[in-house]
């Protein structure tokens, strides 16, 4: 008769059964993220005028850029691994971005909901129980995808002939698979070996790995 190890105990009841209710701890970090995410944004929105005009060159090429605005979803999810921990941290950071200032005002978080909602449909598909590297780019992917509709139907962006759209959406999803999926997804390994996850699922399924 096999014996389950202890580190496949731990990997079989935070991928197996993960808990739902939030705990004190989960709002906080999720809190804490997001504002932190929060001022990232806003100074990405101070970045993109000038980093826009250097993709001025190809006409949706912009849509690069929108993995700034995204990575606070997809790495809240991540770390809380709770239903609505994408929504939270990414409304929690444009709330903080639009109050610190930006050149688009309460805009910034209608795109922070929806955006969060991009990514957290994702992990809602997986049913909250998968967290590995494939998830986490299709939650980028999402909130990219998302990024790319709103824009080219309600900025500037709307202007361009279709086939320039096509590829801001397509720029948008790249840019949310690569800087909101991956680089999140790291920034949660990073984080967990250095032991700031440990009461969280996320910081014990990488260390368990190590």
């Amino acid at each position: 008769m096999a014996v389950s190890t202890p580190s496949e105990i731990i990997r079989e009841s935070s991928s197996a059964r993960p808990p739902r209710r939030w705990r004190v701890v989960d709002i906080v970090v999720a809190s804490v993220l997001g504002v932190a995410a929060g001022v990232v944004f806003w100074a990405w929105g101070l970045a993109w005028t000038p980093l826009s005009t250097l993709l001025a060159f190809s006409p949706g090429l912009e849509g690069l850029l929108s993995g700034g605005w995204l990575f606070a979803g997809v790495l809240g999810g991540l770390v809380i691994r709770k239903p609505g921990a994408a929504l939270y941290t990414e409304v929690v950071a444009a709330v903080v971005s639009m109050l610190v200032g930006t050149q688009w005002g309460f805009s910034t978080l209608i795109w922070g909901i929806l955006e969060g909602l991009g990514a957290e449909i994702v992990l809602a598909l997986f049913l909250y129980r998968h967290w590995r590297l494939g998830v986490a780019l299709l939650a980028g992917a999402g909130a990219g995808l998302v990024t790319g509709l709103l824009d080219t139907n309600f900025s500037s962006v709307a202007a361009y002939a279709p086939e320039f759209k096509a590829i801001y959406i397509v720029s948008s999803v790249v840019s949310g698979v690569v800087v909101a999926g991956l680089l999140s997804w790291l920034a949660v390994r990073g984080l967990a070996r250095t032991g700031a996850l440990s009461r969280f699922a996320s910081g014990r399924s990488v260390q368990t790995r190590v």
